[in-house]
């Protein structure tokens, strides 16, 4: 009994070392043909577009959501204290930070991570990766690299949207419903508040960025077994994607910890 245990271990342990080492060369041959082809920028734009614009309007529902119940959280515990004037700037840290990012993150994850392995999946079970082989179409250049730019250009800017949603829920929550001055919770922002806030969270958003795109397309040029095998896809992706940024967020909060 437990050699079969360990031996079940060992084939996991097997085939977890095999997925990351077509991992590995998936993403370097992405990066290959990143520096030595010629960059679709229509192909970029769009999908710019297409995970920028088309994330929007989820990304304000959770960053005013987030930013409302920070500023509701963070009362009950500075109201003891006689510190309420420092709400703003633990809503404007936290989501700056942490929230903002990670939150922008989840939602392009769920939104066009999913819709990324999708349509990749779908191209590669029809074999039209393998028609566009034939037709000696780079595939990575053509499905990978402008999905990759994409987000590591857009996702720094969902970032800062979600934040500012957060930050201005937040102050209308504290001013209309807990009775904090306006001026008071701009105020302790300003004063409380530094360059570096703002650019660890842009920078967790550029990495956040590049780790959703790679894993979402590598999953979708990785897809077998007709449909089933497609929405297999499409879970391992969100999944793997979802942990891999939560992974990445504490090993970047640790890293810049200031």
């Amino acid at each position: 009994m437990i050699t079969a245990i360990l031996e079940k271990i060992g084939k996991i342990g097997m085939q977890q070392c095999n997925n990351v080492g077509k991992l590995g060369l998936f993403l370097h041959e992405s990066m290959t043909t990143l520096f030595s082809t010629r960059l679709r920028l229509k192909k970029v734009f769009y999908q710019m577009n297409y995970i920028g614009v088309g994330t929007v309007g989820v990304v304000f529902l959770v960053g005013a959501t987030i930013g409302a119940a920070l500023a509701l959280q963070s009362y009950i515990g500075l109201e003891r204290f006689g510190a309420t004037q420092f709400i703003g700037p633990i809503v404007f840290l936290a989501m700056a930070r942490e929230f903002g990012p990670v939150f922008a993150a989840i939602m392009v994850i769920g939104r066009a991570g999913s819709a990324m392995t999708a349509e990749i999946g779908t191209m590669n079970i029809t074999e039209q990766i393998d028609a566009l082989k034939t037709m000696s179409i780079n595939t990575h250049q053509y499905l990978t690299v402008p999905r990759i730019v994409a987000g590591v250009i857009i996702l720094p800017f969902l970032s800062i949207f979600c934040t500012i949603f957060g930050v201005l829920a937040g102050q209308f929550t504290a001013v209309h419903v807990l009775g904090i001055n306006s001026k008071i919770y701009m105020q302790a922002i300003i004063e409380n508040v530094e360059l570096s806030d703002l650019t660890s969270g842009l920078l967790k958003a550029v990495i956040f960025g590049f780790l959703i795109t790679v894993i979402s397309t590598y999953k979708g040029f990785h897809a077998r077994g007709g449909a089933k095998g497609v929405g297999i896809a499409i879970t391992q992706g969100v999944v793997y994607a979802i942990l891999t940024v939560v992974v990445a967020d504490y090993i970047l909060t640790s890293l810049l910890f200031t």
